[in-house]
């Protein structure tokens, strides 16, 4: 007699737990019973993965994050640039010291271009200085042996030596004037030291090397705006005459030759 052939048991699966990773179903089948034909069952693996909202929020978060650093580095590299080209624009446009701005003695803004071709003996200058009368004579000699035509004196009142220039600029000029007979010009009231500092006078500076240490302090400029050579207060009037003389001889001659 043939055994009857029994129903195979149905399969139990057992329940996800429910949690939004997509956990893997487990599946699990009665105790072999003699005569029931087992076979092997094959689910594909399920990898765990974030819900859509979730994983489409984080996402966007990142490409903000990205953007937010792209434009950040963009100002900061567009401020650096613009910083360059202006610091490169400003040293190409100001080589010379005829190329400066400064104030004369009415207060009003004023180009050196004009002082451009000549030779220029540029000196701060004092009314209260152990220096002032001997100074204010040997420039005024100066100024009228070579002329105005080749050759000027530029003076520069500093307050920051001694505070041996306390006076206003009126006051100033008109002591200058009075006691010497000044015939050159005096621009307004400058500072040398410090962030303050006049840009023209920090231009003989960083050319020459040497920062005044006193008033008279002396710097010759070339008719190209070019420092040629400085001297100290003491020096004596019969050093400073020939390298004046020298250059104005130059300025002559090329005159000449342009004839």
């Amino acid at each position: 007699m043939q055994p009857k052939e029994s129903t195979p048991p149905a399969l139990l699966l057992s329940h996800c737990c429910g949690c939004v990773f997509g956990c893997v179903f487990r599946v699990s089948a009665p105790p072999h019973i003699p005569g029931l034909l087992r076979l092997p069952l094959k689910f594909p693996k399920m990898e765990p993965t974030l819900p859509l909202p979730l994983a489409a929020c984080s996402l966007k978060s990142s490409k903000l994050k990205t953007r937010v650093y792209v434009v950040f580095f963009s100002m900061v590299l567009f401020t650096a640039l613009l910083g360059l080209l202006q610091l490169k624009f400003f040293k190409a446009r100001v080589k010379d010291f005829y190329a400066f701005e400064v104030k004369d003695s009415k207060g009003r803004t004023v180009s050196l271009e004009k002082y451009r071709g000549k030779a220029s003996l540029v000196v701060n200058v004092a009314s209260h200085c152990q220096h002032t009368d001997k100074s204010y004579v040997m420039l005024q000699e100066l100024h009228r042996e070579f002329g105005s035509t080749h050759f000027t004196v530029l003076a520069f009142p500093c307050n920051q030596y001694g505070e041996s220039e306390p006076g206003t600029i009126q006051e100033i000029t008109y002591f200058a004037k009075s006691n010497y007979g000044v015939s050159f010009p005096i621009f307004n009231k400058i500072k040398i030291l410090g962030t303050e500092a006049s840009p023209a006078f920090k231009f003989l500076i960083e050319s020459s090397k040497k920062e005044p240490k006193w008033n008279f302090w002396k710097y010759l400029v070339s008719p190209e705006g070019k420092v040629v050579k400085f001297w100290r207060p003491e020096e004596p009037i019969e050093n400073i005459k020939p390298d004046i003389a020298a250059l104005v001889r130059q300025i002559i001659l090329k005159k000449r030759e342009d004839l």
